[in-house]
């Protein structure tokens, strides 16, 4: 499953152009590296995302043999989720 669909199924970023844009921006990676879109995900990655001010890290399970809308929490678990503070 490609890291753009990976990152849409599994509810952390809710359009898979959003997705695009994040993983151009450096703003997500896989395995301490840089996480192009079209990158094909296997189990046992990490991947880390920045969404706002959020954190996310995740690891991935398993992976659906098809395209699918939505992930089950089977799929992948969260290592981490963090906010950071915005000064104001």
């Amino acid at each position: 499953m490609r890291l753009d669909i990976f990152l849409k199924a599994s509810g952390i970023i809710k359009r898979r152009s959003l997705a695009n844009e994040l993983c151009d921006r450096g703003l997500v990676s896989v395995n301490g590296a840089k996480g192009k879109a079209g990158r094909v995900l296997k189990e046992g990655d990490i991947v880390d995302v920045k969404v706002g001010m959020y954190k996310y890290k995740l690891e991935v399970l398993s992976l659906p043999e098809k395209k699918v809308n939505r992930l089950t929490e089977g799929n992948f678990r969260i290592l981490e989720k963090s906010v950071e503070k915005v000064d104001g």
